[in-house]
């Protein structure tokens, strides 16, 4: 069966409410452990229990991207009670870059999700903020509608204030929408890694959510390599394949950003690389097979959704696709290759780079199961995605998606 033919409803199960964690842990390394080794054999353990899982000569990546406080809430006209419009900032739409549009003072525009949206059918919202000793008005206005998104432009009247200030200092975290509760104060901690340094992402990268310094430092005791690399999590990271097949499901796109030194690692092969999350492990792939097309001439600055199963695609090295990469860096004077993914990875994908993943467990129907499922049937013995989730869902201390408990598959 060819992979775009996947029928969505293999990828269902049933997840009763209250096995879905709403708040993480008091202690986020005493979370379960699932692991599945290479062997295939299921055992569960403490997360605390990770390093001493991993193999001698594995490479920890993972995200550091940091969830940004991407919800906005705007009253329309001057009353307190005028119509309540949301609007929910995705990506940058100018500048572009991440790092200038927060530094932006004065203007800048993002690509946005807009609630209530038939009560704003024209004129500007405006918002009194204060952000330390400044005081500020905050204008939105929406400049044009892209299907279900908006590019809605942001202006303000203090020069002294960024835009990275004004969501600092009004927005919300937006937590995943399965919660079925609102924002919470501790949200703003819980929902970020210990290693988050990057803002960008309007969702967590979740299994990192459970590590901790003290894991950090006993992975570092055991002599495990950690790296770092950037994807900034879209909400499309939440929305379940609709469609009956997944041919017909369109992969959102993601920022990405490696740095050259961890592509040169790649390129010298020494460590068994395991990914903290779908996001990296999104990244990791991608970056093979934007290293391919950079080879055979193309652009490569966004990955098409199924280039990986184009019958064309050159059949390269890992070696050989970071060299090209690293090639493409040395002529440019780049010291990170920076790009979009829309890759989808389904059953009957061939993983090049991943040799291992830390995750959690994710909603039925969704690509992130699509992923993992992926994995794990890429060996001829191993147990596959259902017969896991059964085994979690047959343990009542098994808790699921964001907040939940991890995995850690070899």
């Amino acid at each position: 069966m060819k992979i775009k033919d996947i029928r969505i409803e293999e990828f269902d199960y049933p997840l009763p409410d209250e096995r879905i964690a709403k708040h993480p842990l008091a202690e986020r390394d005493q979370c379960l452990l699932l692991a599945k080794d290479s062997e295939g054999r299921i055992s569960t353990h403490l997360f605390s229990e990770l390093p001493a899982l991993l193999p001698a000569d594995a490479m920890l990546v993972y995200n550091n991207t940091r969830v940004i406080n991407a919800r906005l809430r705007f009253r329309k006209g001057e009353a307190a009670d005028g119509a309540l419009i949301e609007i929910f900032c995705l990506e940058p739409e100018a500048p572009a870059d991440y790092a200038c549009n927060f530094a932006s003072t004065g203007r800048c525009s993002w690509k946005c999700f807009v609630g209530n949206s038939k009560r704003w059918k024209s004129g500007a919202l405006h918002m009194s903020v204060t952000s330390g000793d400044s005081r500020l008005i905050l204008t939105a206005t929406r400049v044009a509608r892209e299907g279900n998104t908006s590019v809605v432009e942001f202006s303000w009247d203090n020069p002294a204030v960024t835009f990275s200030d004004i969501i600092s200092a009004i927005g919300e975290i937006p937590i995943p929408p399965y919660l079925n509760r609102g924002t919470e104060e501790s949200d703003a901690s819980d929902y970020q890694t210990v290693f988050s340094h990057i803002d960008g992402s309007v969702a967590a990268p979740t299994a990192g959510l459970h590590f901790t310094p003290k894991v950090l430092e006993d992975i570092d005791s055991h002599g495990i390599v950690r790296r770092e690399l950037t994807l900034h999590v879209g909400a499309g990271t939440f929305q379940p394949v609709k469609s009956d097949t997944i041919g017909e499901h369109d992969m959102h796109s993601e920022f990405i950003s490696v740095p050259k030194s961890l592509i040169k690692e790649l390129a010298d092969g020494d460590c068994r690389v395991i990914a903290v999350g779908t996001t990296s492990v999104r990244t990791l792939e991608s970056l093979y097979h934007l290293g391919c097309m950079i080879s055979c001439g193309l652009q490569a600055d966004v990955l098409p959704q199924w280039y990986p199963y184009d019958p064309s695609h050159p059949s390269l090295s890992v070696g050989d696709a970071m060299h090209a990469i690293l090639n493409y860096l040395e002529a440019t004077g780049e010291e990170n290759f920076v790009a979009s993914t829309r890759l989808m990875i389904a059953p009957g994908y061939k993983y090049r780079v991943v040799k291992g993943m830390v995750t959690n467990f994710h909603q039925p129907r969704s690509t992130l199961l699509l992923l993992v499922s992926a994995f794990l049937e890429s060996g001829q013995e191993n147990p596959g995605w259902r017969e896991i989730y059964d085994y979690a869902l047959s343990d009542s201390r098994y808790r699921f998606l964001s907040y939940g408990d991890a995995c850690l598959f070899l």
